[in-house]
């Protein structure tokens, strides 16, 4: 018992130096291709076995003949060992650089495409995860192409929108000056409902700015979607009646959600004065108000005809007004950009969807904790 325990360390001891020089070894050349690595471990098992092999030999005192023999057949296995992890070291490191290869499309705004061929398991689990990457990167310059291209269209729009006001006020203010207005009164009433619109689309861009940046400041509180919706509908009478529209508001329940109150009275103010502004006299506004399985659905539907399908997916985008006949009058395309960026901010959605006559616009916020 005794000698097997004895040769069992020698073993290990004449094991182990060999393990600490190939580990020195490998630090080394830790910075060299992974061809040199492979090879350096197979040689690293084949020395750790020699010499383990001969210091039991060597202590066993075996024989010149025996000893011989044993070195030959263990020489020839770090022969056979060597020559398959260069061959494997090789393949490894093709498909490495075949990956390399691979991802340099993305410095260059394409796809990545994974290499063909079979690969080990890690280097398909990376492929994977470079794909993955690569549709988020897709994704993302998809998102800023499009807000490049409302950023422009909303400064042109802008831009028109200033325009038009600020030669009134300046006309009419040098009719003031000179002496020449017939009824000053009048023009005293225009100039201030010019500055008042000039207020409100700067009001927007101030919001809308501060959802842009995340700056916008949220106080929730535990309020019922019946009193929000109540005070809309009571805010936005007065325009309908100018407009010869019915609010109707038949199916809200008393739900409670986590909200702002003041920031969702903005969104369904928003979207009942659009809805309002595109309904036809005569024509009906509905609100509702129900719970669901994701959530409170809030939504207004208008009678405003529908909008072209090929423009829904850019309704919430900033800037955005679709055609002429849509256009409100002293809008600037900020007013659904802002419901989205506050829906959202509420950790909620906003949609939007063609019904018989007009559209629906739906804003699904969650459900106050323990209903």
């Amino acid at each position: 018992m005794n000698a097997i325990v004895a040769m069992a360390l020698y073993a290990f001891l004449g094991a182990a130096v060999a393990g600490l020089g190939g580990a020195g070894v490998l630090w080394l050349i830790r910075r060299r291709s992974l061809t040199a690595s492979l090879a350096v471990v197979a040689a690293v098992a084949v020395c750790a076995m020699l010499a383990g092999t001969l210091v039991v030999a060597w202590a066993m005192f075996l024989s010149s003949h025996d000893l011989y023999v044993v070195t030959t057949v263990v020489a020839m296995a770090a022969v056979v060992s060597l020559a398959t992890a260069l061959l494997l070291g090789r393949w490894v490191v093709a498909r490495s650089r075949a990956l390399t290869l691979a991802t340099r499309s993305f410095g260059d705004g394409g796809d990545f495409a994974a290499p063909t061929g079979p690969a080990t398991a890690e280097l398909s689990a990376l492929s994977r995860e470079l794909a993955a990457t690569s549709r988020k990167l897709a994704e993302s310059r998809d998102r800023e192409r499009a807000l490049e291209t409302s950023r422009r269209e909303l400064v042109a729009w802008i831009s028109h929108d200033l325009r038009t006001p600020l030669a009134g006020l300046r006309a009419m203010s040098e009719a003031l000056e000179d002496g020449v207005a017939a009824d000053p009164h009048r023009y005293l009433r225009q100039i201030r409902t010019e500055v008042e619109r000039l207020n409100d689309m700067v009001g927007d861009l101030f919001e809308l700015s501060r959802i842009h940046a995340g700056a916008l400041a949220l106080s929730p509180s535990r309020v019922s979607v019946y009193d929000l919706v109540g005070d809309a509908l009571a805010g936005a009478d007065p325009l309908a009646r100018e407009h010869g529209v019915r609010l109707v508001g038949d199916r809200i329940e008393q739900v409670p959600v986590e909200v702002d109150g003041k920031e969702m009275s903005r969104v369904l103010g928003n979207l009942l004065v659009n809805a309002i502004r595109r309904t036809p006299a005569d024509g009906t506004v509905a609100v509702t108000a129900e719970r669901s399985d994701v959530g409170v659905v809030l939504s207004v539907t208008d009678g405003c005809g529908g909008i072209p399908e090929e423009d829904l997916p850019r309704v919430f985008d900033t800037g955005w007004r679709g055609t002429h006949a849509r256009t409100p009058p002293a809008g600037a395309g900020l007013g659904l950009a802002i419901v989205r960026g506050i829906v959202e901010a509420h950790s909620g959605r906003a949609a939007v969807r063609n019904v018989p006559g007009g559209c629906r616009f739906e804003v699904t916020l969650p459900m106050a904790a323990g209903v």
